[in-house]
């Protein structure tokens, strides 16, 4: 389907309001979510919504089988419960359809959820699907691959394979930070080089992030960035030292000090092209299948949310 064929946006919102078709997918190997299942289920029926289908993810291999199962039922909103993995997964299944996508934050860091300014609580989020409306963000790419958030190079690669999951369930978005404190000291610097718009830029880190959201690890990028302003924005945490990446990573999580992309070091575009010295595997959205040289781009308007009222839609 192209995007002249979809539905408005208030048209979206408005089938969605009145006919309340829905369907539910709860990855129940996620942080929040076998505890939760049955009372989203129960809290949606109490909102008004009777799901065409209620799925419970307990195979993670299944997912994307699942969300199949989910779209055949014909939804105008796909609620999807879990972490950004799972909800990567998910805006991969609906992006360019003529379905919006509604999230259940039941993660550990909940960047995605965090950039469209959900609330973080069940009934919170669960009540935007009933006053809400449907709007429009930017999908990422990095090269075939569509993201939602963040493709990230460096330590954090290896603390996502690290991280134990018993230790994300117990302190939730210090586990992160504590798993690279075990794996810094042993770690080397990368050279990376980003060309936007054919100027090449060059750095020294341990630590390059590529976001299309505006959160990172649960804390805010910078003030001004947006899931839906057609830009990508590249930056590394400290430098080549280890400690100033430690540092630096502390103060910006302690103190929200990068409060604006003028304030920041950081690289702004529509496409990127990231080569880097050694090539280094990609983190994308929690999945780590690619390796630089990377193209990376914004496919403006790519996906529908589900999002408060008072979300700024551009």
């Amino acid at each position: 389907m192209t995007m002249s064929e979809l539905r408005t946006k208030a048209e979206h919102t408005a089938a969605i309001l009145k006919d309340r078709r829905v369907a539910v997918v709860i990855n129940t190997r996620s942080r929040r979510g076998r505890r939760h299942y049955f009372e989203v289920i129960e809290q949606l029926h109490e909102t008004g919504f009777e799901p065409l289908a209620e799925i419970g993810v307990y195979n993670p291999k299944r997912l994307r089988e699942l969300l199949d199962t989910a779209l055949a039922t014909g939804p105008d909103l796909l609620i999807v419960g879990g972490g950004d993995g799972t909800l990567s997964s998910a805006v991969r299944h609906v992006a360019h359809r003529d379905v919006a996508l509604g999230v259940l934050p039941l993660g550990t860091t909940n960047n995605f959820a965090r950039s469209l300014g959900l609330p973080l609580d069940l009934a919170g989020a669960i009540r935007v699907f009933a006053t809400g409306k449907v709007a429009d963000i930017d999908l990422g790419m990095a090269d075939d691959r569509p993201f939602a958030n963040l493709a990230s190079f460096g330590v954090s690669v290896e603390v996502a394979g690290t991280v134990k999951p018993w230790l994300k369930r117990w302190l939730g978005r210090p586990a992160y930070p504590l798993t690279a404190l075990t794996i810094l000291p042993g770690h080397r610097p990368f050279r990376a080089y980003i060309t936007v718009d054919g100027e090449r830029h060059e750095l020294l880190t341990h630590q390059l992030n590529i976001a299309n959201g505006r959160f990172h690890g649960g804390w805010q990028v910078a003030r001004d960035i947006s899931i839906d302003n057609g830009m990508l924005v590249a930056y590394q945490l400290g430098s080549g030292k280890k400690l100033r990446l430690l540092v630096e990573t502390l103060a910006r999580a302690t103190t929200g000090r990068w409060r604006s992309l003028a304030g920041g070091p950081f690289v702004t575009g529509r496409e990127m092209l990231l080569e880097t010295d050694p090539p280094m595997a990609a983190d994308v959205d929690g999945e780590v299948r690619l390796r630089t040289p990377i193209r990376l781009r914004v496919v403006p308007n790519g996906v529908r949310v589900m999002v408060p009222a008072g979300f700024e839609d551009r």
